[in-house]
């Protein structure tokens, strides 16, 4: 649930990031509704692949699979349906990039990094990929296409991830063990080499918030708001470092849990419009203009040559009231309006 939450959260940020001056809301509607389709099956993917690790550990024995509620069978379906359905979606209401994407996540997720886990602790890297796709999704439906400060979000996620799940992976040591998952901890019994892990990356976010205002993602005062939330994260990360244990462990873990919003509510508050997206509403309002105004011209053009061929029924047709526009009426079930045909005057 958490999961989900989280990849819908980034998703719905990255499409407000990657959108002109107005949002459009149902396009962000369909995307996190997409997103939470597709996400919800990685999540039951997982769940039905690790059936025998999670009813050895603590913290997850009790969910539906490991004990009983739901069968591996009907679990598999619901996961496939959700997610064909969620990418479909995604493809029909936003575009191919963003359903791409969203596939490839979930295939990612379910099929690359649920395996590695027990097998070697490069999985917590590849878990951070997966978590820096959802906003780019968010950004594809929103513009249609990814640039480079498409890229900030993603990249705060991708850091963020692992000094994150550093601390959870050294506080639940022991549940992992149990469940035969390889974590860098287990291999780390002083926490030094853990502690490390999560300080040099919380540095790498550092620069984050002035490449967002650099790059024209967002205004002036992100950058420094979110010089000082890394600040922040950093601290807890070298207090970490300099006496591992569980107590500062949970605490970083803590920062890492109120970091995470306030980043991307700092991003949306401060956010300019996308310029991209806003050039090419631009160019799709003055190629609308432009039919619109050939159309017009050809009407003219028409009209002379009515009125050259046949100068006595071009006055006619002028005079004669709008038939056809006063059909249209606003009250579909009244009769249409008859008028006196000049030509009954002639006679």
């Amino acid at each position: 649930m958490v999961f989900s939450a989280l990849v819908v959260a980034t998703s719905g940020a990255g499409y407000v990031l990657g959108s002109g001056s107005i949002v459009d809301i149902a396009g962000l509607c369909y995307t996190c509704t997409g997103t939470m389709m597709v996400a919800a099956s990685a999540n039951t993917l997982n769940q039905v692949f690790e059936i025998k690790n999670d009813a050895k550990m603590k913290r997850t024995m009790r969910r539906p699979l490991p004990s009983g509620r739901i069968s591996p069978v009907h679990a598999a379906m619901w996961a496939t349906t959700v997610g064909t359905a969620g990418t479909a979606l995604l493809a029909c209401k936003a575009n191919d990039l963003a359903a791409g994407l969203a596939a490839s996540n979930l295939i990612l997720y379910a099929f690359v990094y649920t395996p590695l886990k027990q097998i070697h602790p490069v999985n917590t890297w590849v878990g951070a990929v997966v978590g820096a796709i959802p906003p780019l999704l968010g950004w594809a439906a929103a513009a249609s296409e990814l640039s480079l400060n498409s890229m900030i979000l993603p990249a705060a996620l991708y850091f963020w991830q692992l000094p994150h799940f550093m601390a959870l992976a050294y506080l639940c040591r022991a549940d992992y063990l149990a469940g035969g998952y390889r974590m860098l901890s287990f291999a780390d019994p002083t926490g030094k080499r853990t502690a490390w892990v999560s300080l040099r990356n919380c540095l790498y976010m550092l620069p984050l918030g002035l490449f967002a205002y650099n790059w024209g993602l967002t205004s002036e005062w992100f950058s420094f708001e979110a010089s000082l939330l890394t600040t922040g994260l950093a601290m807890g990360a070298l207090s970490f470092v300099l006496a591992p244990s569980q107590k500062s462990a949970r605490r970083m873990f803590h920062g890492s849990l109120l970091y995470l919003p306030a980043l991307m509510a700092g991003l949306i508050l401060h956010r300019l419009p996308n310029e991209q997206k806003e050039h090419n509403n631009i160019h799709q309002t003055s190629e609308i203009a432009g039919v619109l105004r050939g159309a017009e011209l050809w009407d003219e053009e028409e009209r002379a040559r009515q009125q050259r061929e046949d100068p006595k029924h071009s006055r006619r047709a002028q005079s004669r009231p709008p038939v056809a526009y006063a059909s249209v009426a606003p009250f579909p079930f009244l009769p249409v309006p008859v008028y006196v045909s000049p030509e009954a005057h002639e006679f």
